[in-house]
Parts: structure tokens; sequence; C-alpha cells
């Protein structure tokens, strides 16, 4: 690995910590109600917003009205982004003519997108219509961050107050989150993105002239569509010239500016970022790479703004990198690895020598490496799921990084908010096993952590980890998808176990590799979504109303600090080990497996 690919790892968390601390003061300003001059134009269209909906912002909910009216929003986005698919064949701004998208799969992808997971099963430019990608999937890009960016607010109002049952208005939470934050930054991102080149434009699909004609072999067709054969019963091949090749292109750099930003991750085009119309030069996959991780972390120092307290939200941050930082590495060291199968074709020595590139397979060149591994850890340890490269062509242990980032219920950094409330659900244990170790009640920012709130933060760690286990157990004992695995081998159960990790933490990348896109993947895959979003949302808004309710204790010699470096060493271990004693079988049985497999045979 050369200095130059050093210093791009270095630069991007360098800037990424520096931005932390002024988008987090302007965050906390906003939900405190305090908000900054150079948006507070856009006030005549929050109260505009209030008007039309019948919302009073001076009303607040408490943790039960909260929940409520956060699951019937999604509730009522979840029946448009379905209805929208099935009807696209219907509605204009459809200039490649697509057909309605199929009933399970339309059910998942509303899923998908209403729970900020993104994943998809299908390829954007030859399944959505453009009007079906803007006013369907931007829009629940937008909405469906701006809720896990409510619920985190909800909590920290939790922590804030004292003897009260009202935690916030959701809808001006959810308000706040889209038209200051979320909106503004999409629009800075979008146009300099577009300044690299990426696609923005509502024209048809372009037709491209092939500077190198080639040709391929597809089975004749009879009348009816079957397939022609021959006197011995093989199929008939016709050759086909190829001249030209059908461009697609459309508003993508909308979608993605907000897709980074509000760590959805769903792909204009099937390849994701590593379309070269989606991110097309190193600056701007530089700029998509950091919106990834930009807003988790600058929540952070929100929270610690907003509990008056910032030693807290650093505390909380650092946490964060450290562990970002040594599954990167990681990452980084085995996709520089050589690898043994390559070097016994004579392809390259066991060193690496010839190939100082390291693995390139599902790589774009312009890249390379580092900035592939470096997107895999953030896409991953966020709630992001975007993707540069192929997972699936990782080596075992490089692949086994984004899974376990995922398992971990994706607090390193997480989704914009998502990210935050999981770790602060992590705090809640961490607190409450050191107050076990020194024989008092524990205690968080002045709070008891009692009975009630470790059932609410330990049924918020579990509901991800059973969507994950029983989906996949499920999976595999499935006809349907066990036919659409290519690899029986570990590694085809690594792919089911991505999928599925992706799935239940709301992630949205894919090692891809097997048939996902069928009515059996699409139900437990939306299942799973689902209960990754919502069992751990309403414990979390269930938590935020019990703190509220709670009287403040004051520090005393026996609290535990939860800023401090201990307290953070603390903090990883107790996150590392919940998943260790979750997720290793399961491992085992895959990229383990694989990995053990591999350099056996070396």
């Amino acid at each position: 690995m050369s200095a130059w690919e050093w210093a791009q790892l270095a630069l991007y968390f360098v800037v990424l910590l520096l931005l932390a601390k002024p988008l987090g003061a302007f965050m906390a300003a906003v939900y405190e109600g305090r908000i900054p001059g150079f948006v507070r134009f856009l006030a005549p269209v929050e109260r505009g917003i209030y008007r039309v909906c019948g919302v009073r912002p001076e009303v607040e909910h408490n943790w039960k009205q909260y929940a409520i009216a956060m699951l019937m929003f999604h509730v009522v986005g979840f029946v448009f982004l379905y209805g929208l698919q099935r009807l696209q064949v219907y509605l204009p701004l459809n200039p490649a003519n697509m057909a309605a998208v199929t009933p399970d799969c339309s059910f998942n992808t509303s899923v998908s997108f209403v729970t900020n997971t993104n994943w998809q099963g299908y390829g954007g430019e030859t399944t959505m219509s453009y009007l079906t990608q803007m006013l369907g999937l931007t829009v629940q890009n937008f909405v469906s961050a701006a809720a896990g960016m409510a619920v985190l607010v909800a909590l920290i109002r939790g922590f804030v107050r004292r003897q009260t049952n009202a935690i916030g208005n959701y809808w001006v939470d959810l308000t706040r989150s889209t038209l200051y934050i979320l909106l503004p930054l999409s629009i800075v991102l979008a146009l300099a993105l577009v300044s690299q080149g990426v696609v923005q434009t509502f024209r048809p699909y372009q037709t491209a002239t092939l500077l190198q004609p080639t040709s391929y072999q597809q089975p004749k067709l009879d009348a009816e569509g079957n397939p022609l054969k021959d006197g011995q019963g093989e199929p008939v091949m016709d050759t086909v010239a190829v001249s030209e090749q059908a461009l697609a292109v459309g508003p993508a750099a909308s979608q993605i500016a907000i897709k980074q930003l509000g760590t959805n991750g769903g792909g204009f085009f099937n390849v994701n970022s590593a379309h070269p119309f989606e991110n097309s030069t190193p600056f701007s996959n530089f700029l998509e790479c950091l919106a990834i991780l930009l807003i988790p972390a600058a929540l952070c120092y929100t929270f610690g703004v907003m509990v008056k307290d910032t030693r807290q939200g650093w505390a909380l941050l650092a946490a964060m990198t450290v562990m970002c930082l040594g599954f990167l590495a990681l990452c980084v060291h085995q996709e520089y690895h050589p690898d043994p199968q390559l070097a016994a074709l004579g392809v390259m020595t066991t060193d690496g020598a010839d190939m100082p590139g390291g693995n390139l397979e599902g790589k774009e060149v312009r890249f390379g490496v580092a900035n592939s591994a470096l997107w895999a850890t953030t896409t991953t340890c966020a709630s992001n799921g975007s993707v540069n490269s192929m997972h699936d062509s990782y080596m075992p242990v490089g692949g086994l990084v984004p899974m376990v980032l995922m398992q971990l219920g994706e607090v390193i950094y997480g989704g914009v908010g998502s990210g935050l409330y999981g770790m602060i659900v992590f705090v809640v244990i961490t607190v409450f096993i050191g107050g076990l170790m020194v024989g008092r009640t524990p205690e968080y920012l002045g709070k008891k952590i009692e009975a009630h709130e470790m059932k609410m933060a330990s049924i918020a760690v579990l509901a991800p980890c059973l969507a994950v286990l029983a989906g996949t157990a499920i999976a595999v004992m499935t006809a349907q998808v066990s036919a659409s695995i290519c690899n029986p081998l570990p590694h085809g159960f690594s792919q089911v176990l991505y999928a599925f990790s992706s799935a239940g933490n709301n992630n949205g990348s894919a090692f891809a590799g097997f048939g996902a896109n069928n009515p059996t993947m699409n139900l437990l895959l939306g299942l799973a979504m689902l209960t990754g979003r919502f069992w751990v949302k309403i414990p979390v808004i269930a938590l935020a109303g019990a703190l509220a309710a709670k009287k403040h204790i004051p520090v005393s010699d026996g609290t535990l600090p939860t800023h401090t470096p201990l307290f953070v060493a603390m903090l990883i271990a107790v996150v590392l080990i919940v998943g260790a004693l979750t997720f290793i079988p399961g491992l085992a049985l895959g990229p383990i497996a694989e990995h053990v497999q591999l350099f056996a045979a070396k």
C-alpha cells in the first residue's frame, strides 16, 4: 500500500472529524428551536407545512403518541410507494416504458425504502421509471432518514428533561430534520456531483455507437416464444450482432446526494456508486464517501450540546472512530493479501509482488483497493448500503468486515439518528454492567437505569439479531432460495447471511451472487427489515418516555464517569462482545470456513 493511499485514508478521517463540530452545533440549534440565520428564510415554509397539515407545533407528544405518529406516517409512505410501483406503467416520466413492478418486489422495495434500508432486489435503470425514482424512492430517502433523526432527538430529550411525559412533537422534529438539515445539504452535494459529471437529466436513454462492434449467440424462438430445438434436442442458436448500446441516464445526482447524506444507499443504477454516471471521478468518490458518515458523526456533537456536556458526545464519537479504524485496517490488509489460488495459477507470487494493486476483482481500477475498502467499511458501519465495489469478490476475511459491522447493529456511526440512538442503547447496557461491578444503581446523565430501561435496551439490541439469524436459517432451508444459490459451499452461505445481516440491520448492501428477487426472499427480507427498524425504534421511544419521567440524580463520588477513555474502552468491549457472542457461530459457517479452506489448500 502506497504512502499516497495512506494519505487519502488519513485525509478522509481528518475532514470528517473537522466537520463534526460545526455541523453538530448547527443541528443542535435547529432541534432546540434556535434556527440559524442562514436558513431562517425557510421558516415561513415550515409554518406553512404545519398549517397545511393541521399540526400544532407547540403541542408535544408523550412517548405513545410519538410512536403512533411515527408508525402512521410510515404506513402512509408504504402504501403510496407500493401503489406508485404497481401503477408506473400508466404514469408519466417513464421514457423507457418500464412495466409495473411485480407485487412481491413492490412490497420488498416499499418496506426497504420506508425503513431506510434501501435493499434493492432489482436493477434501477431496468425496473423503475423516473417518476418512481423521484416521487417514490427519493422522497422516502428524505423522510425515512428524518424519522431516524427525530427518534434520536426524542431520546436526547428523555435525558435532558425531568419528571415530564413530553418528549417533543414528532411532526416538528420530522419537518425540521428534512427542511433545515437534509434538504440544504443535499442541494449543495447534488450540485457538487453534477460538476463532476454525475448525470441529472430528464432526457430518455441515449444510444451510443460502439467503437468495436461485437456479437453473441442466443436461442432462436418459435412464434409462441419457446426455444427451438434441433434433431438432437439441442437449442438452435442465432448470432446477434451488436453495434449500439443504450446508455441509461436520468435525474440521478439529486437521488445520490440524499442517498448518501441520509445513509440510505439505494442506487439509481444497478451497480450503485461503481457506475461512472453515479460516481464519476476520485473527487466525487471522496464527497460521496464523506457524506455517508458526515451527519452520523456530527450528531455525536449534537448530542453533547443538547445534554449540556460535549464531553459525552466526544466520547461516543471516539468509540465509534476507534472501532471503525480497526475494522478498516483489517479490511485493507486482507484486500492487499495475496490470493493463494491466483498464486497457484502463476498469476502472482505468494508475497503479492506481482500484484501490487492487491485484490482488484470486483473493484473499479480508478478507485483501487484502499478507496474500495474504505467505502465498504464506511457504508456498513453506517446504515447506508451503497457500494463502489462488489463485496462478493472480497477475500473471505475482507468480506467478513462489512458483514460484522452490520451485525454489530450499525452503531459504529450508524444511520442518521438510528446509529447514535443504537449506540446510546449500548451505553445504557454498559452503564448497567458498570453499576453491577461497583454494587450500586447505574446512572447515565443524571438518570437512573433500572429494570424498565434495561428491558427496552435489550429488545432494541436483540430484535435485529433475531431477524438476521432466524431469517438466514429459514431461507437456507427453503427450496426456492437454495436453488438460487450458485455456490453451495461456505461462500454461498455467506451470501445469504450477508443479505439478512443487511436487511435486519437496515443497511441495504449485498454480497449478491444468488437470486434474491423471488417471492420467498422478498417476503423474508421484508419482514427482517420491518423487525430491524421498528422493533428498535419503538423501544427507544419508550426508553425516551421513561427517562423523561425520571427525576435528575446529582453526580456523586460513586457515579461512573462516562466521558473518560476507560468508559470508551468499556463501551467498545460491550459492543464487540455482544456481537461476537451472537454471530460467531454463523460467521464460522461462512467467511471463517471459507478463509480456512482457501489457505488450507495453499
